[in-house]
């Protein structure tokens, strides 16, 4: 009876013991392949680590090299009957007229459907004259937060008028609604008297720029340390107004120099910042020589931001950052909004500023006679997204793109809505995704 009883106990509790110690060793095993990981992990030494990282980097710069490639093959009937200017990764500003495009553009960055959207204060500046009209730009800028509006032959459009009704400005910290830039006629002025208007009636360049900067400084409660140098000769045109969207953006001002000089009212801002002034010099000494870049130094610390052509220029500027000052805007890889615009219609530029103050905060970049070169190829390359199982998380890319199909062809824009593209890592296309 005992013998069986025991038997019975046996077999019961035999089979936790065995169970039991399976699973000690299986603990024994996981422990020891734990300790050999981190034996493993211990003994890896750097030199694995830097093939890594040095095979990453021969990857992503065998991408950038495949994506900075111009497609080959084109569709010739890709743009007939088309009842759309907009492409998915591309917004097309569908005017060469700078006076057109400064309400369409106004018109997109602010809706003014209620009171967050409205602006505060909108700027009224003459179409003739590039280089009052670039210097106004600062004042897009917080705490003004408004549009460039174009005035023509010292009248104002009607469809400014009705852009400027529409916009409902809600005023600056002083109640300013309109800061009219030149010289405008009472009867001109009249067409706004429902609006508590400031004019600043300077036509010299440089001393303009002083009292934007100035007027910037009273309104904001301080003076930026950081200013743009650029030349306010003809032949700068299109390397000076790459600071457009800068200035748009940040609180740095435009000041002006000629080629081989620096005009006293220059002179007179730059003191203003009392020897410190961080000094960033845009364009070639072709454009701006070197000895002004010498003698700006007696104000502070200058950097030229150069490219030999417009195009070089305005990418050098749009990838430029000052880790030290935060002064650039730093485009080197995915997720940013870029503004594009030919050469041909540089005028343009001034009234698109508006896109890099709200929204995609998006740099000037030239397209030489409305076409892609090998500098803007290699830039778009750089900004190329990919993802690895999900393109939902991003980052994305958006452009704008202001300018007619005379201006810049479909074609382009189709380059530009391909390059800008998220695709997925092994390249391999959208499937499943």
């Amino acid at each position: 009876m005992i013998s069986k009883l025991l038997r019975g106990v046996l077999v019961a509790v035999l089979p936790i013991f065995i169970i039991t110690g399976c699973n000690n060793q299986n603990n024994d095993h996981n422990q020891m392949d734990h300790d050999s990981k981190e034996m493993d992990h211990a003994n890896m030494n750097h030199e694995d680590m830097d093939m890594s990282s040095n095979d990453k980097d021969k990857d992503n710069k065998t991408n950038e090299m495949e994506f900075a490639k111009p497609p080959n093959s084109f569709n010739r009937l890709a743009s007939q009957n088309m009842i759309v200017t907009a492409t998915k990764n591309v917004t097309r500003i569908n005017t060469d007229d700078p006076i057109e495009l400064s309400v369409m553009v106004s018109q997109t960055v602010w809706p003014a459907t209620h009171k967050e959207n409205q602006p505060g204060g909108i700027i009224l500046v003459p179409v003739e004259s590039w280089q009052i009209a670039l210097a106004s730009v600062d004042l897009i800028h917080h705490p003004n937060n408004g549009p460039v509006l174009f005035t023509k032959d010292q009248k104002i459009p009607d469809a400014v008028l009705k852009e400027i009704n529409r916009l409902q400005p809600l005023g600056t910290a002083d109640g300013t609604q309109i800061m009219v830039i030149g010289n405008l006629g009472k009867s001109e002025l009249d067409k706004l008297k429902n609006f508590k208007l400031k004019q600043i009636s300077e036509t010299d360049p440089a001393a303009f720029a002083k009292e934007i900067d100035q007027f910037y400084s009273d309104i904001a409660g301080k003076t930026p340390q950081s200013v743009i140098i650029g030349s306010l000769e003809d032949k700068a045109k299109l390397y000076t107004l790459t600071a457009a969207n800068w200035i748009a953006h940040m609180e740095e001002p435009l000041l002006y120099v000629s080629s081989n000089e620096i005009p006293q009212p220059t002179k007179e801002a730059l003191q203003q910042r009392k020897g410190k002034a961080n000094i960033y010099l845009l364009g070639p000494e072709s454009v701006i020589s070197k000895e002004v870049e010498n003698e700006l130094t007696s104000f502070g610390t200058v950097v030229r931001i150069a490219g030999d052509t417009p195009v070089q220029q305005s990418v050098s500027f749009a990838t430029y950052k000052d880790e030290k000052t935060k002064f650039g805007w730093g485009l080197n890889d995915p997720g940013h909004g870029v503004s594009f615009i030919s050469t041909k219609t540089p005028e343009l530029a001034i009234a698109a500023a508006p896109f890099s103050h709200l929204g995609k905060h998006a740099p000037l970049i030239w397209l030489e006679n409305g076409t892609l070169t090998k500098d803007v190829y290699e830039f778009l390359a750089r900004l190329k997204p990919t993802f690895t199982d999900d393109p939902t998380v991003g980052p994305y890319n958006h452009a704008f793109l202001s300018g007619t199909f005379r201006s810049i062809s479909y074609q382009t824009q189709g380059i530009i809505d391909e390059k800008l593209e998220i695709i997925p890592a092994t390249g391999e296309g959208h499937a499943g995704h």
